[in-house]
């Protein structure tokens, strides 16, 4: 099996030759892996990682704004900068443009991002290349999430309380543009992309971030429709959710999520026996391999227990599982145990 195949097949539940791996990682870890492996090394190739491969529009729209050394600022007009820590930098939101927003006129003010400010007419040709070895992953849908970065996370929080109205407002424009915008990706690239991101971060480490409730009113129709539209056009549903997300899933697994990432299984409800067990039929898992203590802290030889632990859970059945780290690969993780991660999910994950 090549890697488009392969990861295709732990996607659908078919048999896999070995189980794929992926890797996310911040700018940092890639330039330690290049320091060591060389910089005309294949990285990918050498750590036998399956990965996806990622296609977009390029941003046509009004010009952004000049901005300070250091600072930067995207079309939703959200701005950030560098915060230095130990070995690199984040980059670290500073300014919500909607943090001030009392009204529903209040919005009108605002300038919403539109679908006619992206270049689609590149996006088909760069699919056909990269399927050729590679499964396609084209955009990113979570309502949730762009509520928190508009509002602020407080705000965010409170809004659906104090203002359901305003609250109801503010999502289905989120919305809107990202229904407007991924129907022109997928129909531009349409039979040629293989998942998409619908996601969110509802859960924390020690529980929901939300209620029930609140999802279901609030933030579940958008995901239902986006669900629908990658649906529609033959597309995998990707759903990220970090953290104690366990109360929301029977939900998003009924409304017909794909894949789940990241199986922070050290946070409450998330052990992976259960988690394969209940829904392992229906979705397939992506992460797991925890990164908070055992990748940046443990002794290669945990890490290697790790993976074995992770692949016994989720794979338990031979295939509905992509390996990967339960979030971005830090700068504090050792060299070491990320070749001991990606070495025995090779030699352990071999079946056949």
């Amino acid at each position: 099996m090549n890697s488009r195949e392969r990861i295709l097949a732990a996607i659908n539940h078919e048999s896999v030759d070995r189980i794929p791996a992926d890797i996310w990682a911040t700018s940092e870890v890639w330039t330690k892996l290049r320091n060591h492996f060389g910089k005309n090394t294949d990285i990918i190739a050498e750590l036998h990682i399956d990965t996806m491969a990622a296609v977009g529009p390029d941003y046509i729209g009004p010009p952004l704004p000049e901005m300070a050394a250091g600072e930067s600022i995207d079309y939703w007009g959200i701005r950030r900068k560098k915060v230095a820590h130990t070995g690199g930098a984040y980059d670290e939101q500073f300014f919500y443009p909607l943090g001030d927003a009392e009204s529903i006129e209040d919005l009108d003010s605002y300038q919403w991002p539109s679908a006619d400010w992206f270049d689609y007419s590149t996006m088909r040709d760069k699919a056909k290349e990269a399927r050729k070895t590679r499964a396609v992953i084209c955009g990113y849908m979570a309502p949730f999430y762009y509520h928190n970065l508009l509002r602020g996370l407080e705000q965010s929080l409170m809004d659906p309380l104090v203002d359901p109205d305003l609250t109801h407002a503010i999502l289905g424009r989120i919305s809107n543009f990202f229904y407007a915008h991924h129907r022109r990706m997928f129909e531009t690239c349409e039979g040629l992309i293989d998942a998409s991101q619908v996601t969110d971060d509802l859960g924390s480490q020690t529980g929901p971030l939300i209620s029930m409730e609140l999802y279901r009113e609030f933030y579940a129709p958008h995901h239902k429709r986006f669900i629908d539209l990658c649906h529609e056009f033959g597309i995998k549903v990707f759903h990220h959710d970090d953290g104690s997300c366990r109360p929301f899933l029977p939900l998003l697994v009924e409304m017909g999520i794909d894949i789940l990432n990241p199986i922070q299984w050290t946070c409450p409800g998330m052990n992976m026996r259960e988690l394969k067990s209940e829904f392992g039929n229906k979705v397939c898992f992506h992460g797991a391999v925890e990164n908070q203590k055992i990748l940046p802290f443990g002794t290669p030889d945990e890490v290697r227990a790790e993976v074995r632990h992770c692949i016994d859970a989720l794979a338990s059945d031979g295939t509905g599982y992509i390996l990967a780290p339960c979030h971005n690969l830090q700068v504090n993780t050792p060299v070491e145990n990320i070749i001991a991660m990606y070495d025995e999910a090779w030699k352990y994950g071999k079946l056949s």
